[in-house]
């Protein structure tokens, strides 16, 4: 045999601190690297991308107008508009540059009088749409006249209402329809017209129940079972119309006497029961709407008593 070869192995020698590395273990010590930098500009990457999502849903938000102060331009539709507190609602909203289409049923007069007032405030601002709302089919039709005008719709404020006592032993079926469906009924099938338009805006519903949807009042269970079944309403069709839209409710206390009227023994036992000891005005709840619709953008399928404290009280 011949004589042993010995091959010596290669060396790259640094100059500082004097270490042979041999050749290999300087190909691995290369090939971790490289997979470090990979690992650090994905991560950058990924980083780029959350801030960009971010980005674009705060771009998305600030042309919607949530948490916005201007309401200028927006649309908002509203029933039982031409009197009481649906009028009151109305004049706040427009006050902030609000666009409204306001529903009326029988008050006609009342309804014109206050579209020339606003509309001579900021001309072609406010347009009327006359309804039953106990004709379920015609309910689309409300959105549709509202988006002829204005190609949207960015709230729907469920303010139209029946009220009148109903007890046990006298309540005839057409009462019961009269009330659920003004109350409970409409409400939820012109939501259903508006839902998908409320979601290209990411707009908002506001419904108008009351107190003794909670605390029911006596003779009138009809009513108080029509308004108790607006405040579920509002939480359910918060769940369904989430994200895009929200959905809340207002509960009035003492805030306008029944059209009817009641003695001033009765009134002066109300108020007794509030912590405020006064009654409340149609602007508190117009104040109310203002609020869910400009300032709260992170509440839903909540109900917000406007009551003077009266749900306090046994």
């Amino acid at each position: 045999t011949g004589p042993a070869v010995h091959y010596a192995q290669p060396s790259v020698h640094l100059a500082y601190p004097a270490v042979a590395v041999p050749v290999e273990n300087l190909a691995c010590f290369g090939s971790l690297c490289f997979i470090l930098l990979m690992v650090v500009a994905l991560k950058f990457q990924d980083s780029i991308r959350v801030k960009d999502d971010i980005l674009t849903e705060l771009q998305r938000g600030d042309a919607v107008g949530e948490n916005s102060d201007n309401l200028s331009g927006k649309v908002a539709l509203i029933t039982g508009a031409a009197r009481r507190v649906g009028a009151a609602i109305a004049r706040t909203l427009h006050r902030e540059g609000m666009n409204l289409a306001l529903h009326y049923h029988t008050s006609d007069k009342a309804a014109r009088a206050l579209q020339k007032e606003l509309n001579e405030v900021r001309e072609d601002s406010v347009v009327l749409i006359q309804a039953d709302l106990l004709q379920t089919a015609k309910l689309a039709s409300v959105v549709k006249d509202t988006l002829s005008r204005w190609k949207r719709i960015d709230v729907v404020i469920n303010n139209a209402s029946t009220f009148y006592p109903t007890p046990i032993g006298s309540v005839t079926e057409a009462q019961w329809d009269n009330l659920l469906g003004t109350n409970l009924k409409a409400p939820f099938f012109l939501s259903q017209a508006a839902a998908r338009h409320l979601k290209q805006q990411r707009g908002c519903i506001i419904n108008i129940v009351d107190i003794h949807g909670d605390r029911p009042l006596k003779e009138h269970p009809v009513y108080c079972t029509a308004k108790a079944g607006l405040v579920m309403l509002s939480k359910a069709l918060a769940r369904e119309l989430g994200p895009e839209v929200r959905v809340n409710a207002i509960a009035p206390g003492a805030i306008m006497w029944p059209e009817k009227g009641i003695d001033d023994v009765t009134k002066k036992r109300i108020l007794s029961r509030t912590t405020l000891k006064r009654q409340g005005s149609p602007d508190d709840i117009a104040r109310a709407a203002l609020f869910l619709i400009r300032d709260a953008g992170y509440i839903s399928g909540q109900t917000i008593a406007v009551d003077g404290g009266r749900s306090l009280s046994d």
